[in-house]
């Protein structure tokens, strides 16, 4: 597993707390600062930044997935209460896309949440040690 891939596990894991951002940022800068070199955290800043999508639906997602999400959760829901009322095995797949769809909304956007969680922290990294150098 790369440095990447093991900071953006940090990150998912920062997200399951029950905290503010602010929080967040700083139990993840301690382990950052700890584990990886300046010029390590530099790379992957560039990386992240480079591969997180722009276009208006990935910010949607990113900030908002449940909003997103919840229009297929509806459709699965509606598939499942027609299939069992009308007996009808067809509407069981509205209630399998609609779930499936839901699904992988709600983990894209958990992606892209921690991943920009990680750049802000990056960033803020960066602005600290800028900030304590001596010019």
């Amino acid at each position: 597993m790369g440095q990447l891939e093991r900071l953006l596990l940090m990150a998912e894991d920062e997200l399951t707390q029950y905290s503010t951002d602010a929080r967040k940022k700083e139990k993840l800068r301690q382990k950052i600062a700890l584990s990886v070199s300046r010029a390590e955290q530099q790379q992957i800043k560039e990386t992240l930044l480079a591969e997180m999508p722009t276009d208006g639906l990935a910010k949607l997602v990113e900030t908002q997935r449940q909003t997103v999400a919840l229009p297929l959760w509806g459709i699965a829901g509606l598939g499942l209460l027609l299939g069992i009322s009308f007996m009808q095995p067809v509407d069981f797949l509205a209630t399998i896309l609609g779930s499936a769809g839901a699904i992988a909304v709600q983990k894209w956007g958990w992606s892209l949440q921690a991943r920009r969680l990680l750049i802000d922290t990056l960033e803020e990294l960066e602005q600290r040690m800028k900030g304590d150098r001596p010019d």
